[in-house]
């Protein structure tokens, strides 16, 4: 069964960007990228609500062609071109959404035959309404949250409110050179 991987990054105070949905404070190490690239070796699908998707989808697609692209922004575009891509929202119709598979209903359901089909893990990249509303669901398997040495005091909150206890099990964690520490974690000890 193929996994379904949260890829989150977040603040110490788990805010996963400003009031305004910005990433300023959330200052990328070089090998930042690299990391999350090293997860889509193992994927061959991405899963975001509609508002990450969308800011996915604007610069990635094309990021390969920029002659001042990293090799690890060559590499992540490639990888985001080639997934599977899979959004959950309320709004955007499957008619408007060209080589997308939509879901907006029985979403258990709909994760779980995504889950149970032959492939590699997918991602779920960002998506702080779709992260509350899969954890509470509970069919994300494994955390690879990507911590930044910032406060940020108010913003869009990861965890904001209550959820049941989850275990989870440290599969490894790493640290970049400006301060950023990835924990890499399964559900349950």
């Amino acid at each position: 069964m193929r996994k379904l991987i949260f890829v989150v990054h977040t603040s110490i105070d788990g805010f996963v960007a400003g009031e305004a949905g910005e990433f300023d404070e959330l200052t990328q190490s070089p090998e930042n990228l690299d990391f999350v690239c090293s997860l889509t070796d193992d994927a061959d699908a991405l899963l975001a609500g509609r508002v990450s998707f969308q800011m996915l989808d604007t610069y990635w697609p094309t990021a390969h062609l920029n002659q001042n692209a990293s090799s690890s922004e060559v590499r992540y575009s490639n990888w985001y071109n080639s997934a599977n891509k899979i959004v959950l929202s309320n709004s955007l119709r499957q008619e408007q959404a060209r080589g997308i598979t939509v879901i907006s209903d029985h979403i258990v359901e709909n994760v779980n035959a995504l889950k149970n089909k032959t492939g590699k893990n997918i991602l779920m990249f960002g998506s702080p309404s779709v992260y509350k509303l899969l954890a509470g669901l509970n069919v994300i398997d494994e955390y690879c949250i990507i911590m930044y040495p910032v406060l940020l005091g108010n913003g869009i909150s990861l965890f904001d409110k209550p959820q049941d206890v989850k275990r989870m099990k440290l599969l490894n964690s790493t640290r970049f050179s400006q301060g950023e520490i990835a924990v890499h974690y399964s559900i349950g000890t």
